[in-house]
């Protein structure tokens, strides 16, 4: 017999002392997941009226379902909910450890259950984005037939990392970041909530902005960070958690940096100043102090790859691909290992030879067709695959580049008023240097020069 069923005087207790126990044990996080659809946050989008998590929730549609969304969002909330509203028996498996052995025999002991008594089985996956394709193919029967009710959970784009029929039978729903209105409302319910700390102590004002600061959009993070300063606080017998305590007992100090005040505005500026100076030091700085606080890692990647064209262009032509990358890599992966790519792509650019020739470039292109300066297009130019094409003169004429060994002729291509306007000016920096020496040469072929 186990020693754990003495522990504490479980020994004799019933079942449910035993489970009511265990849950007053249970890390914060866990007592305050949401016990009714009406506690969740931050998935209006999914949970309006009519919507297809509300009617899979209330029981009204039955259908196999996807959720994709960032962690501490709520899958594993919304799939228990599930399965406690349509009276289904609840199965939790991890891809991190079950195998297709695990798999099927959640399968058979809900295809008996089935049979034996009608009762139906919700199977939920967490992280299923980690099963091999041949664990997702095992699935596939079980989900068609609806011998399980399938609510699998992943944190990356199922369209990336799940087998196309699963996906074809399933509902992909997308849940977002919880934003700091969000989490700071499971913040104070976990402070007052009997299941919670019920009032055992109090959150100073910038204490609690610093757990929202924290959460990053995860509700669980926030949790956890809470619950260790709450042990903290108690245990001094002050019961209040200050940010001095919350510092020390994360161990993350606080960064002053509001997302939608002039911190967020003045250090995204300071970043890509940093990194237009050649400062990697302290371009990486920024980008530290961005990801301590907060900040969307989306709308760094975004700033990334902007700023490889608008400042490095086509002095290092690479920059752009290394951006892009590092931003497919944040929608694909999330933090915090995205963080590294982030800052791959922020060395990448720091480092690189600069040229904002682009950006000057396209805006004089843009400022002379603001102001008019448009023209016809000339008729050799114009499209000529449509029947009466060539009665109006359209294509007649033009020159086709690749029937001349350079690949260059001379032709107009620019409307009349426009002919002899350089907008592209390559600086003799990096990869643009070669670029400025080519130019001129092409520009005195193309014009008969």
């Amino acid at each position: 017999m186990s020693e754990g069923l003495f522990d504490e005087g479980l020994f004799g207790a019933t079942d449910e002392e035993k489970a009511e126990r265990i849950a007053a044990n249970a890390p914060l996080a866990v007592r305050m997941r949401p016990a009714a659809l009406d506690e969740v946050l931050g998935q209006d989008h999914l949970l309006g009226p009519g919507a297809p998590l509300r009617r899979l929730v209330e029981g009204a549609t039955p259908a196999s379902v996807m959720l994709y969304g960032p962690p501490g969002t709520g899958k594993t909330t919304l799939a228990t909910l599930v399965s406690r509203a349509t009276g289904r028996r609840f199965v939790a498996l991890s891809a991190l450890s079950a195998g297709v052995k695990e798999v099927r025999a959640v399968i058979d002991e809900a295809r008996r259950r089935l049979v034996r008594s009608g009762e139906a089985t919700v199977l939920f996956i967490d992280e299923v984005h980690r099963f091999s394709k041949t664990q997702q193919d095992a699935l596939l029967g079980a989900v068609e037939d609806r011998i399980v009710l399938l609510v699998a959970a992943t944190t990356e784009n199922p369209f990336f990392s799940v087998v196309s029929p699963l996906l074809s039978r399933s509902l992909v729903l997308q849940l977002k970041s919880l934003t700091d209105d969000d989490v700071r409302a499971v913040i104070r319910r976990a402070v007052s909530d009997a299941r919670g700390l019920g009032d055992s102590v109090v959150v100073e004002p910038d204490a609690e902005d610093h757990l929202v600061r924290l959460a990053g959009g995860d509700a669980r993070r926030s949790l956890t960070a809470l619950e260790a300063a709450a042990d903290s606080a108690v245990a001094s017998n002050s019961g209040v958690i200050t940010l001095e305590l919350l510092e020390s007992t994360v161990d993350k100090a606080a960064v002053r940096y509001d997302r939608d005040g002039d911190q967020h505005y003045d250090v995204t500026s300071a970043f890509i100043k940093s990194i237009r100076g050649s400062d990697v030091d302290a371009a990486l700085h920024y980008l530290a102090r961005m990801i301590e606080a907060g900040e969307d890692p989306r709308f760094i990647a975004r700033r990334l790859v902007i700023h490889a064209s608008e400042d490095i262009g086509m002095a290092d032509p690479t920059a752009l691909q290394t951006c892009v990358a590092a931003a497919q890599a944040v929608q694909l992966i999330g933090l915090p290992e995205c963080t590294l790519n982030l800052a791959q792509a922020t060395i990448h650019l720091a480092t690189a030879p600069k040229s904002n020739a682009v950006t000057t470039a396209i805006g004089a292109a843009i400022s002379d067709v603001r102001k008019g300066a448009i023209g016809a297009v000339p008729p050799h130019l114009r499209d000529g695959h449509y029947a009466g094409a060539a009665k109006l003169g359209h294509a007649q004429g033009y020159r086709y580049p690749h029937d001349v060994p350079e690949g260059v002729l001379t032709q107009q291509y620019a409307p009349d008023d426009l002919v002899g306007r350089d907008y592209y000016e390559p600086t003799g920096r990096g990869a643009e240097r070669a670029v400025a020496e080519r130019l001129p040469r092409l520009r005195r072929v193309i014009r008969g020069e």
